[in-house]
């Protein structure tokens, strides 16, 4: 007895309402074991993978590479039971596919109760019919959908606007409509049930911009007149948003990892009234300090610490001296609520754009044990895998960008936080040393900080802590 059911894209958590499908790990008519991963999809936050709940056939996939789906959409189906001719012996009584309950594991990214397993296909001689076809057993079995080409869906000039709900399940969806001056209510949703995607919105800013553009040549077209001496002017169409944009302009979308960077980014301009104040550091003596721990030997000798583990345990010493720091507003109420933990995250620029990994309960931990999780959160940045549960709730943000060779910057607050701390380069300069002109490794501090939090006071004293740590590191011992 077979059944055919349905898989959806799960509820990603996090405030997640759409993912992109990046690459397809089975194909249709492979056996698939409960748990098995079936798609690697890309969030705002993350790429991950998405197991299958049930074990059986694959019987047909929705979406190609690069589709954005939002969650509850369907993702594939599976034919689950015993293929048609199969018996409980025999040489093909291994390939059945092991459950039809199902694990009920819905959710990605985060390990399911079994490993992988291996692909595997049924034999040719049991694809001569559609896997959805009715078994030997006379139980009725729920057909899988036909997967079609998608339909495209455009604007409708001369349609009437609809009065009822517009059917948009995605926040980002709306802002882009807005931004681009797309009327929702005049789209046709190509989702389930005709929920409007951001394929859908997509679509008909480019349809837009067809027009546009249309409509700025079709003078020159028509004109019969000969052609005047002077430069020709360049075309230009006008973009959605107003902006003039030439012709051949790339338009490249502002989704994934680079979108949510965007929205956090916008948002913290927009909500949060913050200022910066700044500090040179002289960094020489932190400098002898680490160079002493990693030269140490013998059986108390741990692993390397590294300049950002000293500073990011600095940050959480200065954080238990000014609390206020380590803070969010509800605006809404408006109440400023103080954060008894600290969760650090620190900026990291990969392939796939910056992220910022978090790490948990730093004010309980070392510089030793900030430096391990640190290194290896790195590591699963580069390599694609963190999860969206590393990359969020944290409390105050660290961010090196001395890595780039730069001195300074004024750090833009990852939102809703109250605070980022900003490290430039750490070089050799002149600068005065016991009242005379050495040569010092020097570096610059910046703080930005939400305005509402606390006043400058508040604000330089944690910045003149933690240039003090830098200067003197025994100052630092005293917290430890």
């Amino acid at each position: 007895m077979a059944q055919v059911l349905e898989f959806k894209l799960p509820d990603l958590g996090e405030g997640l309402t759409e993912a992109e499908i990046v690459r397809w790990l089975v194909e249709v008519g492979d056996v698939v074991a409960i748990d098995q991963p079936v798609v690697e999809v890309e969030t705002a936050k993350a790429m991950v993978e998405v197991p299958c709940p049930y074990g059986g056939v694959v019987t047909a996939r929705f979406g190609e590479e690069g589709t954005e789906l939002p969650v509850g959409a369907p993702l594939l189906t599976v034919a689950v039971g015993a293929p048609e001719g199969s018996s409980g012996s025999g040489e093909d009584s291994g390939s059945a596919p092991e459950s039809s309950g199902g694990s009920g594991n819905v959710l990605v990214g985060y390990g399911t109760g079994a490993p992988a397993a291996r692909r595997r296909r049924i034999r040719p001689d049991r694809l001569d019919r559609p896997v959805t076809e009715a078994p030997v057993s006379a139980a009725p079995v729920v057909k899988a959908p036909v997967l079609e080409a998608p339909v495209v869906k455009v604007l409708v000039a001369d349609a009437s606007v609809s009065e009822g709900p517009v059917p948009v399940v995605s926040p980002l969806v709306r802002r882009l409509a807005r931004q681009n001056d797309i009327d929702l209510r005049r789209l046709a949703g190509s989702g389930p049930d005709g929920l409007i995607l951001r394929a859908d919105v997509d679509r008909a800013i480019r349809t837009a911009e067809e027009t546009a553009t249309a409509t700025a040549r079709a003078p020159q077209a028509q004109a019969q007149a000969p052609v005047q001496a002077q430069a020709p002017a360049v075309a230009v169409a006008a973009a959605p948003n107003g902006v003039a944009a030439a012709v051949d302009a790339e338009r490249i979308p502002l989704r994934g990892v680079r979108g949510a960077v965007a929205d956090k980014l916008s948002r913290s301009r927009t909500e949060i009234p913050d200022a910066t104040c700044w500090v040179d550091a002289d960094a020489t003596e932190l400098m002898a300090v680490r160079a002493a721990m990693n030269a140490a030997t013998g059986p108390s000798a741990g692993p390397k610490v590294s300049v950002l583990a000293l500073l990011a345990r600095i940050c959480t010493a200065a954080l238990a001296r000014f609390p206020e720091l380590n803070s969010t507003v509800d605006t809404e109420a408006r109440e400023i609520v103080r954060l008894s933990g600290v969760h650090l995250g620190f900026a990291a620029q990969t392939e796939r754009g910056l992220v910022v990994p978090v790490v948990r309960d730093a004010h309980a931990r070392n510089a030793e044990s900030i430096g391990a999780e640190i290194a290896r959160l790195t590591e699963l940045a580069r390599t694609g895998k963190l999860s969206p549960a590393q990359l969020t709730g944290g409390t105050f943000t660290l961010n090196n960008y001395g890595v780039f060779g730069v001195d300074g910057s004024t750090p833009i607050i990852n939102h809703p936080e109250a605070a980022m701390l900003g490290v430039g380069r750490i070089m050799p300069k002149p600068w005065v040393h016991q009242g005379e002109l050495a040569v010092r490794q020097v570096v610059q501090l910046s703080l930005t900080f939400d305005h509402r939090v606390c006043d400058g006071g508040t604000a330089g004293g944690f910045l003149r802590y933690v240039a003090d740590c830098v200067e003197q590191p025994a100052v630092l011992l005293r917290t430890l």
